[in-house]
């Protein structure tokens, strides 16, 4: 089935590309989900029209994650927490302790798009990086410190 994809589908393609695709992925996952359109002969007459109107759309994703990223970058967070004296917390924080200080300040954020390689297990100050946008990213400092 051909299809007009209208946002960027990892390993098919980019918005605004015809591609051929199965049946059943197009029916079952990339239309209901307004991935893709059905490549029909009035779809592809209006495919410059529906392309203007994605990048209106994109422009406007593209500039609340840029005023999102500022409203990050300007917060810092000071997490306290029991350690050993060498340093070492006898917890750790996660990604999810991070989204729940952003939701305390307004900031919805989903904790899969904090990147974390690992949780944060040792006092001092750490630099925490969040995928907003494929093509913005926030960094928040996150400080822990000895309750």
């Amino acid at each position: 089935m051909k299809v007009i994809l209208l946002d960027d589908v990892t390993k098919v393609g980019r918005r605004g590309e015809v591609r051929d695709v199965s049946d059943g992925y197009a029916r079952n996952f990339l239309i209901p989900k307004k991935l893709a359109l059905s490549a029909t002969a009035g779809n592809l007459k209006n495919l410059e029209h529906i392309q203007k109107q994605q990048e209106a759309k994109a422009d406007r994703v593209k500039a609340d994650a840029e005023s999102l990223r500022a409203q990050i970058e300007a917060l810092a967070y000071e997490e306290r927490r029991q350690a050993s004296e060498e340093g070492k917390l006898f917890g750790s924080v996660t990604p999810q302790d991070i989204a729940d200080f952003l939701a305390t300040h307004g900031i919805t954020m989903d904790r899969k798009r904090i990147t974390l390689e690992e949780p944060i297990k040792a006092l001092g100050e750490f630099s925490v990086s969040m995928r907003l946008h494929h093509d913005v990213t926030a960094q928040l400092k996150v400080n822990v410190v000895r309750e």
